[in-house]
């Protein structure tokens, strides 16, 4: 069994015990590990990424683990997982454990249920459209959920990092979506004609520099600036560029506004606020 195929099953496994967890922000999981619980089930597990120790219940989580290289032992029969796995309503994602500080994490969390949600409200806006294109797609979870919205068209997903790729593949696979996997930077090796992009760029100012984190210059809105234009320039006249993305209000004003108006100037542009206040910690 190789080590995706364990992970693959392992999804199953969850599935069949009607597994459910939502991911919340970094800052309420590290509240939730800084408690003494009095008893680790699956959730705990491989949702809040908890220490465990082997339990009869455990032993198959435990060897499909162990198969996909993914368990740490931290101390003599205390184990934990280095991924977590969530749901949105009845998918299951694969994603990186917590703390995601690694440079190749995989990052799943509110932000992932906001992008369902904008994808949700306006796709059926839009013109069925013959080949979507999941630009930076993590885990997948843009392109799985576009997939249900647009029966039939093409899915293609890209990311800079192959752990994010490998993931999305597993989770593509799990919850029934056949796609296309480019490891590229945005749009720079797609070929073909392209009607719709999706994106949920990183929008936060990372000093590390994490690819899931890092949304470049301008207090982290260069990236979505960046795939915009590239999407602007790709799509076929009438397509569509769905952005979910974040924006630094300095001095009271939205300056990556006002840099979409100026730089897509011709095009059709909406734009509205989804939530005034994401990640307030950081």
């Amino acid at each position: 069994m190789t080590a995706d195929e364990a992970l693959r099953r392992l999804l199953h496994n969850l599935d069949r015990r009607g597994y459910r967890f939502v991911t919340p922000t970094p800052a309420t999981h590290a509240r939730n590990l800084a408690r003494n619980l009095p008893g680790v089930d699956v959730r705990c597990i491989l949702g809040w990424n908890h220490e465990f120790r082997y339990e009869d219940d455990h032993d198959d989580l435990i060897a499909l683990l162990r198969a996909a290289d993914m368990l740490d032992e931290p101390g003599k029969g205390v184990f934990r997982s280095r991924v977590r796995v969530s749901t949105l309503d009845d998918l299951c994602f694969l994603h990186s454990a917590y703390p995601t500080d690694q440079t190749d994490a995989v990052f799943f969390g509110p932000d992932s249920y906001r992008f369902a949600a904008f994808l949700r409200a306006e796709l059926p806006r839009l013109p069925p459209p013959r080949r979507i294109v999941d630009i930076g797609a993590g885990t997948g979870v843009g392109a799985i959920v576009a997939s249900a919205l647009a029966p039939g068209a093409q899915i293609s997903m890209t990311d800079i990092n192959p752990q994010a790729l490998r993931f999305a593949k597993i989770n593509a696979a799990f919850n029934g979506v056949r796609a296309e996997f480019v490891q590229t930077d945005a749009l720079a090796s797609v070929a073909g004609e392209i009607d719709c992009v999706i994106a949920n760029p990183p929008y936060i100012a990372d000093p590390a520099h994490r690819a899931y984190r890092d949304g470049g210059a301008e207090h982290g809105g260069a990236l979505s600036l960046q795939w915009a234009r590239e999407a602007a320039q790709r799509l076929e006249r009438g397509g569509a560029f769905l952005l979910y993305t974040g924006s630094a209000i300095v001095g009271g004003k939205d300056t990556l506004k006002d840099a979409f108006l100026e730089a897509l100037d011709g095009f059709d542009i909406g734009y509205r606020e989804i939530d005034p206040d994401v990640f307030g910690e950081e």
